[in-house]
């Protein structure tokens, strides 16, 4: 019987054992590893199905030089382009490439004496991607002008196109930065002869939420 013992003790020893290795372990270390920060690049397969962060800027700006062809009763006039208003927001993202944004810009002129004005609608690319937070940026855009006020027997539409390039500083303030932005706006009018070359000088503030 002895003998025995001897024999069956280190076996029974050796199945407790395991039997403890293999119980669920428990406790605040087990449970933390379910609740770790999820990778956004494993949402979307790592192919930038969406931005990490929305990216919303709010600029005011104004023309530097401007110069218009066959619009104002006068022909060619300079320095016509005034005030200089609008909106960027990131719709789509390229990862670790660039990104997609739609810009709306509400301009003023003086042409002749008439003030026109006009809302831009522009989709707009920009390299590098926000997310990068890399200060520099440089972009381009094409898009639809309507016009709210018109010099007279002129469109009231127009082919929008810009050529941007800009330095941005994130999170200055919590999630709000400013950027300052510098380039050509110009547009060519669809309906009626009539061209308008500009450079511009913007700023404004950047939002990450």
């Amino acid at each position: 019987m002895k003998t025995f013992l001897i024999m069956i003790l280190p076996l029974f020893m050796g199945a407790v054992a395991l039997g403890q290795d293999s119980q669920p372990v428990v406790g605040r270390e087990a449970a933390a590893k379910y609740f770790q920060k999820r990778d956004p690049a494993q949402n979307y397969g790592g192919y930038g199905g969406g931005p990490q962060d929305h990216y919303l800027a709010l600029h005011v700006g104004r023309y530097m030089s401007s110069q218009s062809y066959d619009w104002g009763k006068f022909g060619q006039e300079d320095d016509i382009g005034k005030m200089n208003l609008g909106v960027t927001y990131r719709v789509g993202e390229w990862q670790n490439s660039m990104d997609l944004n739609l810009r709306l810009d509400y301009t003023e002129f003086d042409v002749g004496g008439e003030k026109p004005s006009k809302l831009s609608f522009l989709p707009l690319l920009t390299f590098p991607d926000a997310s990068s937070r890399f200060p520099l940026y440089f972009g381009a855009g094409i898009g639809l002008g309507v016009f709210f006020k018109q010099a007279s027997s002129k469109s009231a539409l127009s082919l929008d196109y810009q050529l941007v390039a800009g330095a941005r500083f994130f999170d200055i303030f919590e999630n709000t930065g400013f950027f300052v932005e510098a380039g050509l706006k110009n547009h060519i009018l669809l309906l009626s002869s009539g061209q308008f070359n500009g450079t511009f000088l913007a700023g404004g503030l950047v939002f990450t939420f």
